[in-house]
């Protein structure tokens, strides 16, 4: 059974979350221009603060902002958008928020204005709880168009992922994608001990076509073989060292979904050390969400997570997984369970044979909880932080079966 945040304390979480972040984009308190936002949908349930100053611009920033998978919430912002063009927001989006933009660069405005050589207006993302929650802003220019996203990593995880994903599209622009395309950096920086990227706005607000399974997979194979692919056994990949290093870092945890999965992480490295597996990069985060399908290209966006020498094929493990429990509403336990019993299918695109998709999906799965643990996702809050109730009792059972033990 998947963990649920209750209503109230997801509103708790994303109100203490708004003030934490305008302290930071507005560290002054008082004097200055002020800036009023909208709260969409209201204050007490945050997603989104566009400029109210201008309603193209606001209009503008909520049908830019982010593209709704489902038809209701494509509905609703639909509907927040002709509230603005209408004038009628103050009545269907009464909650106001003003900010004091201080001189120079004193606040995130004044940044980003001289970083980029343009005034820019901010549509600033409010999203859920997640240990890698950082400010997303949409940069707007006087015409209110979306010229670029800025992301602030704020502490140091997100310091590390804002580096990490910056690194990573400086690399991918060396790299000959024709299937994908990839944001360009536009700028990279500090300011007030917060790491900065700013990157080229992708159109993925645009109306996608679907994603054809197998043109899809082509992608995703033609991003895994862009820094080239080694093969090798297991216990001699670079992929080995690191995610025996990452599991050796959970030892100085004494919770038991550490000491499980540090437990069948071992073995499961132990266990496979001679086979021969193909490595190559990955996305990360491939999801739904975070791509647009179009006739003549794939956008990809927030690589963040962006690895080189991993096993072959993870990128379509994780889509699938991440499809089934978000976007298709199913259950993550469920979702688990289904990776591992068609991962042959998921990775026939990538060359990878029946017993060795087994063992990449068993990989894969050991990763990505080694990634929530390391992040503490569950005790920031995340909706699938704690992974004793969804993804480790599967990968225990199958690492146990592996070896011949009966849970």
């Amino acid at each position: 059974m998947s963990e649920r945040i209750s209503t109230d304390d997801d509103e708790r979480r994303r109100a203490a979350y708004l003030a934490e972040v305008l302290t930071a984009l507005y560290p002054a308190r008082s004097g200055g221009t002020p800036i009023e936002y909208i709260a969409v949908p209201d204050i007490r349930r945050p997603r989104v603060l566009v400029p109210s100053a201008s309603r193209r611009l606001a209009a503008t920033a909520l049908r830019h902002y982010a593209r709704p998978a489902s038809r209701s919430a494509r509905w609703k912002r639909d509907a927040a958008v002709s509230a603005i063009v209408t004038g009628v927001d103050r009545l269907l989006l009464p909650d106001r928020l003003t900010v004091a933009a201080g001189p120079g660069c004193g606040d995130v405005n004044g940044y980003l204005r001289a970083a980029l050589g343009t005034d820019v207006h901010l549509c600033i993302h409010i999203g859920p709880a997640r240990a890698n929650r950082k400010p997303v802003l949409q940069l707007l220019n006087c015409e209110a168009t979306t010229v670029g996203f800025a992301k602030l990593g704020v502490n140091g995880l997100t310091r590390r992922l804002v580096g990490a994903e910056t690194a990573a599209l400086r690399e991918l622009a060396r790299a000959d994608l024709r299937r994908v395309r990839v944001p360009a950096v536009l700028h990279a920086g500090t300011w007030r001990d917060n790491t900065v990227l700013v990157q080229e706005a992708l159109p993925g607000w645009r109306r996608p076509t679907p994603p054809g399974r197998d043109r899809l997979a082509a992608a995703m194979r033609e991003f895994a073989e862009c820094r080239g692919v080694r093969r090798s056994t297991l216990g001699a990949s670079r992929y080995h060292e690191r995610l025996r290093s990452r599991l050796d870092a959970l030892t100085a945890r004494t919770d038991s979904d550490a000491t499980a999965l540090l437990d069948a992480g071992s073995r499961l490295l132990s266990r496979h050390a001679d086979r021969e597996l193909a490595f190559g990069s990955w996305h990360g985060d491939w999801t739904p969400w975070n791509m647009a399908v179009f006739p003549d290209e794939i956008l990809l966006w927030d690589l963040e997570r962006f690895t080189e020498d991993v096993p072959m094929g993870f990128d379509a493990l994780h889509y699938r997984l991440q499809r089934d429990m978000v976007t298709a509403g199913g259950d993550p336990a469920t979702a688990v369970a289904a990776v591992l019993a068609e991962a042959p299918h998921l990775l026939r695109h990538f060359d990878v044979e029946e017993a060795a998709a087994r063992v990449s999906a068993l990989l894969y799965l050991v990763d990505l909880a080694v990634r929530y643990l390391t992040d503490r996702q569950a005790e920031a809050g995340a909706a699938l932080g704690a992974l004793g109730r969804w993804l480790l009792p599967t990968l225990l059972r199958h690492v146990a079966a592996e070896g011949g033990v009966v849970l």
